[in-house]
């Protein structure tokens, strides 16, 4: 429940405020009288010691004039921006290119230096990722410019790794065994290609824990769409196409706990991941010495 503040003291913080906007902005009596219809008598009462609180019009025009929200004058809200420039930053809607180079995510990784980034990537986390598999991802997006793009690719991730930043990352279960077996999204993925990016992640996990954690959880029993959260300063859901990001503290500590549910739902923990990344090795070096996990050319 809101706290009820005396008619006095709201009539001293819409002075104070008023007074306030009023100087940030170089609006003086005169100007804000002419903007708001109003005698400078009457703006001159408002910033009086024995002011009495506006009527809603009165108090409107002044925000509106102001640039600030009302509610904020009044003492209603603590940010003074009206609310359609609060929900402007707090929630924004970015084109998420299908590229290996993602200038906006390269951004965000920047402005969260230092911070804990929790992470629900939309297939492998693409920081983790060999070149070969790289390759195979984003070369019939990159043409004749895949040289240059995979250097670019190669410095941004050596950044991102020496950011001083720590790296929670969730995975759904049958994500990795998709990838093992080379069926779903994987489909086609070269054998040699899997065995190189499963070494590649057990020796990270193995090296880089605990500032680099994976776990594994069952999409069956709790779900989560691709989701970013850089540290406290921000959200970022991926639809596709677009990054749906929020700046707000309260939908970005939401998220964050969304995040923190799928890790203690986890069935994999990140202490348990090298153990189980080697299964999933040994399972596919036999499935390479014996038979295909799939016949060739099949879908």
């Amino acid at each position: 429940m809101s706290e009820r503040i005396d008619k006095r003291d709201r009539s001293t913080i819409f002075r104070v405020r008023l007074a306030e906007a009023m100087a940030a902005r170089g609006v003086t009596q005169s100007a804000l009288a002419r903007q708001t219809g109003v005698d400078r008598s009457t703006i001159s009462a408002l910033l009086s010691y024995d002011v009495r609180l506006p009527n809603a019009q009165l108090a409107a025009d002044c925000a509106s004039a102001l640039g600030v929200s009302a509610d904020w004058l009044l003492g209603l809200s603590t940010r003074p921006e009206p609310i359609a420039d609060l929900l402007a930053t707090s929630m924004t809607i970015t084109e998420a290119p299908r590229a290996l180079i993602d200038e906006t995510i390269f951004a965000w990784h920047r402005e969260a230096a230092g911070y804990k980034v929790r992470h629900v990537p939309a297939t492998l986390p693409d920081m983790l990722k060999t070149r070969a598999m790289v390759e195979w991802e984003y070369s019939p997006q990159l043409g004749r410019t895949a040289e240059q793009a995979f250097g670019a690719f190669e410095d941004r991730l050596a950044w991102m790794r020496g950011a001083r930043s720590d790296y929670e990352i969730a995975l759904p279960i049958h994500e990795l065994q998709a990838f093992a077996t080379a069926t779903g999204y994987y489909d086609g993925l070269p054998a040699d290609v899997r065995t190189e990016q499963l070494q590649r992640l057990i020796t990270l996990c193995d090296q880089l824990y605990p500032s680099l954690r994976i776990c594994l959880f069952d999409a069956r029993r709790v779900f989560s769409a691709p989701v970013t959260v850089f540290g406290p300063l921000l959200a970022v859901i991926y639809l596709g196409r677009h990054y749906l990001a929020f700046r707000d503290s309260a939908r970005v500590e939401t998220i964050t706990q969304h995040f923190d549910g799928l890790v203690r739902e986890a069935e994999v923990g990140a202490r348990q991941m090298v153990g189980h990344l080697t299964t999933l090795l040994q399972q596919v070096r036999q499935g390479v010495r014996s038979a295909p996990l799939r016949p060739p050319g099949s879908h």
